[in-house]
């Protein structure tokens, strides 16, 4: 397994444009192999007392937080998946993100400890 984590600021109102831009997205990695897309809308983001999730992204005054995370079989498969799809005119075609790219946060992971998928 080998998970892509992104944590990304949205503004509130683009709610309804960012679920759509998502689901379009996660159509498009499925078709690449992925296992396994959440995308999860702030609910409940404390205030950290050196850092945290807003501060992370350079949120602004009414963005919310996107926590979201793709799980792929292996990192060799996602990066395999990636090359073929950054070759895929789809990729181009998709249309500008409802958010600021530019503060968005991405890191892929290996995990260590894994419960309740089997």
């Amino acid at each position: 397994m080998y998970v892509c984590g992104l944590v990304i600021p949205v503004p509130g109102e683009r709610i309804h444009a960012y679920r759509q831009w998502a689901e379009n997205g996660a159509a498009f990695f499925k078709e690449y192999g992925c296992l396994e897309i959440v995308e999860c809308w702030e609910d409940l983001v404390p205030e950290g007392k050196q850092t945290d999730f807003r501060r992370a992204v350079a949120a602004q005054a009414g963005e919310k937080i996107v926590f979201t995370w793709q799980i792929w079989p292996d990192k060799a498969f996602f990066q395999a998946a990636e090359a073929r799809m950054h070759e895929d005119p789809r990729m181009d075609s998709a249309g500008e993100p409802p958010f600021d790219a530019r503060r968005l946060i991405l890191g892929c992971f290996v995990p260590i400890v894994s419960m309740g998928r089997g």
